[in-house]
């Protein structure tokens, strides 16, 4: 798998670029997340050269289309924010993020119930930073989070998946669009899909299935769209249940009485949350082996992301 690269709060990564010349660096971040992630830090305050130290900042007015204005001294920093971050998302666009860390609470750079001060008596708390804003416009399909969201650990896991997973769709898309590679790739990504939602599950499937009385174009177009939209709803136990006794009867053959009922009772075990999500897959891991199951070995769901990363050892 090539590099993936995901834009990030460069105060995130311990760069002293805060408004008094600090610093949120994030352990998790620098340390785990990026023994495999290549940062593209940005500062939107500092790179738009409002200098550090810096007065501080807030939003203020329509919380649909808020402007930024100093604290201390009232100035409307919202033009010169924009004008830069439009030169600044042009360059992103050669970077071919898969992925985007936005730091919680910041006026500029939070994606999430931030404070706007309608007026003196009337604050709202709806809104969405300016640069913040602008990349979720301009790349709708990123996967995106901030860093108060990425301590949850299903919140965590779900957004490292879809980061991983659109690093995996993008090496489909350089190479010549066919229905046979969308199919292939579909098929490893069933499970996975699964975990998520069911309807879109079912929906991608037709689309596939129906994929040669489409345009390639406008077939792989609404593949991606279903994909990534299908990723952010998050997985849930039940759901996860769901996937395990599903590729459970691919094993109908193959698995001796004993070995059956020692796979149900772990499963049970995670469905009543005594054991997380890595013991259940680590045992089918152990039978995918054993009995080399060509279909499940393809299966991205049973291997999605580093194991380092430990996202399947909390719930």
């Amino acid at each position: 798998m090539e590099t993936i690269k995901i834009g990030i709060a460069s105060c995130l990564l311990g760069n002293p670029v805060r408004w008094n010349g600090g610093h949120k660096l994030d352990r998790f971040i620098v340390h785990t997340l990026g023994q495999h992630i290549d940062f593209v830090p940005v500062c939107p305050e500092s790179e738009c050269g409002l200098g550090i130290p810096r007065d501080t900042m807030h939003l203020a007015g329509d919380p649909a289309a808020p402007r930024l204005v100093t604290t201390k001294t009232g100035e409307d920093k919202t033009a010169q924010m924009q004008r830069w971050a439009k030169k600044r998302l042009k360059a992103l666009d050669e970077e071919a993020l898969c992925g985007y860390i936005f730091k919680t609470k910041s006026p500029s750079n939070g994606m999430r119930k931030l404070k706007v001060f309608a007026t003196r008596e009337q604050i709202f708390y709806n809104g969405v930073g300016i640069y913040a804003r602008m990349v979720m416009d301009r790349y709708p399909n990123l996967p995106v989070i901030d860093d108060g969201m990425l301590h949850d650990p299903g919140l965590r896991a779900n957004f490292i998946e879809q980061i991983f997973t659109l690093r995996r769709w993008r090496e489909v898309l350089a190479k010549r669009k066919t229905v046979g590679r969308l199919v292939y790739f579909h098929t490893r990504q069933k499970l996975l899909i699964m975990s998520h939602s069911q309807k879109h599950y079912r929906e991608m499937g037709k689309l596939v299935a129906a994929g040669k009385s489409l345009p390639l174009g406008q077939l792989y177009a609404r593949y991606e769209d279903l994909l990534l939209e299908s990723l952010r709803l998050k997985t849930t136990i039940k759901k996860h249940s769901n996937v395990l006794l599903h590729l459970l009867g691919y094993f109908k053959k193959q698995l001796s009485a004993d070995e059956k009922q020692e796979m149900l009772q772990v499963f049970d075990n995670y469905r009543s949350e005594q054991v997380p999500l890595i013991v259940p897959i680590t045992l089918v891991n152990h039978y995918v082996r054993k009995y080399d199951q060509p279909y499940l070995k393809e299966q991205t769901y049973l291997n999605p992301h580093p194991l380092d990363l430990k996202l399947r050892s909390s719930f």
